[in-house]
């Protein structure tokens, strides 16, 4: 199965030692990590190489899908996107996904999330994929629903962060929702 996948702008493919320095400078800024489920901040400068090492290891064992999003143009990486909970039985998986704030609004991670929906339904046979985020997301919901996921759930209070309660989304996309997007 290849590991890079292109499109436009963007390519993601699988993650390189000598990324860490892109993650870190990235995702060290507090905003990026402001609405993200497992991001620490302040985020250490070491906790790239071993997030880099962890999802080798995910990736060899079929757990998790991590790529890093990088210009086509520099072969920088300006973010991440990843399938994650891996449910093979039931063919579902949960996308992730973060960018640089210096890229965002400028369609860059829809393309991302359109490239790993392909991964998804096209080379890992997946029947639905779907995100959890913020109610406060707006950014995030606006991604999801420019890529065709549709509003499933929200949940109450589910998430702690910054002192206080969030609602949790839940958002999903069928494998046959994807297929009538992805045909002209």
């Amino acid at each position: 199965m290849a590991l890079e996948l292109d499109e436009g702008r963007i390519k993601i493919r699988k993650l390189k030692i000598s990324d860490a320095q892109d993650i870190y400078e990235n995702v060290k800024d507090e905003e990026v990590t402001r609405w993200t489920l497992n991001i620490p901040h302040p985020y250490p400068r070491d906790e790239a190489i071993k997030f880099i090492r962890r999802a080798h290891y995910r990736l060899k064992k079929k757990k998790g899908y991590d790529f890093g999003i990088v210009l086509k143009n520099t072969d920088e990486v300006i973010g991440m996107v990843s399938l994650g909970n891996i449910d093979w039985k039931n063919k579902n998986a949960e996308v992730g996904y973060w960018l640089g704030k210096k890229y965002w609004g400028k369609g860059l991670m829809a393309e991302a999330v359109k490239l790993i929906l392909k991964l998804g339904f096209e080379k890992l046979k997946l029947h639905r994929i779907y995100a959890r985020l913020f109610e406060e997301n707006i950014g995030s919901k606006k991604v999801l629903e420019k890529c065709g996921f549709k509003l499933e759930a929200i949940m109450r209070e589910t998430l702690f962060k910054h002192n206080k309660w969030h609602n949790e989304l839940t958002y999903g996309i069928l494998k046959k929702e994807y297929e009538k997007l992805a045909t002209p």
